[in-house]
């Protein structure tokens, strides 16, 4: 996949993070839509991973290991929330401000992912529709991996100051254009 490809960090208060790689990547695509893609590394049978299931749509998935994005038009308070399991849960909300007046967000699917998974390779791509993604974006690509002893991580493109804390405005790091159809003056 082509596009902007940046690493996730480790929350400064983690430690022995058995990962030996974790990049992102968005790119647009030629319908305005948004592909996002996770590409982690591990020790193997260090980080738990739960058995591939039916995509079922699941609150609390940040207990666990989970694969998340924050989208925000430029500009706007509000902002949309994905997180995506190995197991193929998955999860949408929309919330108008910084953590405050979340809604489940009303999707008749939920959006096309797909997982490759080997002993020390986790690798996720998400298909967001472009009526999700218009106008230019900022974008906090985000994880929580949980290792074979049940320890949390929190891993971004970028931690703001104190406890890991996803939503912050200050972890929108990414920021992409305005999608142009091709050919457009």
């Amino acid at each position: 996949m082509s596009g902007v490809t940046l690493p996730l960090l480790p929350h400064p208060g983690a430690a022995g993070v058995p990962v030996t790689r974790f990049a992102t990547c968005a790119q647009r695509e030629p319908d305005g839509g948004l592909l996002l893609a996770w590409d982690l590394g591990f020790v193997p049978g260090t980080i738990r991973l739960p058995a591939p299931a039916l995509p079922v749509r699941c609150d609390g998935l940040w207990r666990h290991t989970c694969f998340e994005a924050f989208l925000a038009a430029s500009g706007a308070a509000g902002y949309l929330e994905f997180n995506f399991a190995p197991s193929g849960a998955w999860a949408a909300y929309a919330f108008s401000a910084y953590r405050t007046g979340m809604t489940a967000l009303a999707l008749d699917a939920p959006p096309p992912a797909r997982w490759q998974r080997a002993d020390s390779r986790l690798v996720l791509e998400v298909r967001l529709p472009g009526a999700l993604t218009a106008g230019a974006l900022r974008l906090a690509l985000s994880a929580v991996l949980e290792d074979s002893s049940g320890t949390i991580s929190h891993w971004a493109l970028r931690h703001p100051a104190g406890p890991p804390d996803f939503h912050h405005p200050d972890g929108f790091a990414l920021e992409l254009p305005a999608f142009e159809e091709q050919g457009a003056t």
